[in-house]
């Protein structure tokens, strides 16, 4: 069987799970926006005693709480975190699961390169990926415009989303690189959720702290800032760019180790 179409069918059990996660957890969060909407008064005079390093590491912008898109904006990290945990399981197991299931003998006995495996698994990742995102972001569409109590730019809406896809691209490609330099994983989620955490406990620190255009370097989570976004309707350019000299190294460290690491056989 193709190698592409069998990664694909092997994960689509569990992203049909996180798909189902992702929409649920965004579902619970607008379905609170109209109580909040009709009483925004009282929630920006409670909100406003909130210390501003609090509201900078929960995202909390008093001038856009009212409005469906700021409403989203302010809850959205938590469903990005999320995302960057599917987007890291899928990148650390993508080439240690051969070793872990012990099917690395059969798999490297074929007539096959190792970048070709390498490259069909990362584009099965990225159609997992990409489906999800699909499905999540035509389906919170429908549900922002059932809970709105006025109209919203749909174009910003879909550019908070699509933050959280190019997160789970910097994810996918450090997890595949991390899980590289290991020679047998037992387990994923640890080191997935570890990372994960890791750097949005680090991005909450920045905020919280000097909020410096530099400091914010260090997370991805702090690469696309959804206030800015909603203010001026575009990404930060070179947060863009450090995205993908991100994902371009930790492409080229996972094909260089690899292709040259020795994988023992199983018994």
């Amino acid at each position: 069987m193709n190698m592409y179409l069998h990664e694909v069918k092997a994960m689509r059990k569990s992203a049909i799970i996180w798909a189902f996660a992702l929409i649920a957890l965004a579902t619970l969060y607008l379905m609170i926006f109209p109580s909040m909407a009709n009483n925004a008064a009282d929630y920006k005079k409670l909100l406003e005693g909130y210390p501003p390093q609090i509201r900078a590491i929960l995202n909390i912008n008093l001038n856009y709480i009212s409005s469906v898109v700021g409403f989203y904006s302010m809850v959205f990290s938590f469903i990005i975190l999320s995302g960057a945990i599917q987007a890291m399981n899928i990148g650390v197991s993508l080439l240690s699961k051969e070793n872990r299931e012990r099917t690395a003998d059969f798999l490297l006995v074929k007539p096959v390169s190792r970048s070709k495996i390498v490259t069909e698994k990362i584009l099965a990742a990225l159609t997992i990926l990409v489906l999800t995102n699909i499905v999540f972001n035509a389906v919170t569409i429908i549900i922002a415009n059932s809970v709105k109590t006025s109209s919203f730019d749909v174009k910003l809406f879909f550019m908070i989303n699509l933050s959280m896809f190019f997160v789970q691209l910097i994810f996918l490609a450090l997890g595949l690189c991390i899980s590289v330099f290991f020679k047998k994983l037992k387990s994923v989620l640890p080191i997935s959720l570890g990372v994960v955490f890791g750097f949005y406990m680090i991005g909450a620190l920045v905020v919280a702290g000097s909020n410096s255009d530099v400091a914010r370097y260090i997370s991805p989570f702090e690469y696309f800032n959804l206030n800015y976004i909603i203010k001026n309707g575009s990404y930060e350019v070179s947060y863009l760019i450090a995205s993908v000299i991100i994902i371009l190294i930790a492409l080229v460290a996972s094909y260089s180790i690899y292709i040259k690491k020795d994988i023992h056989s199983v018994s």
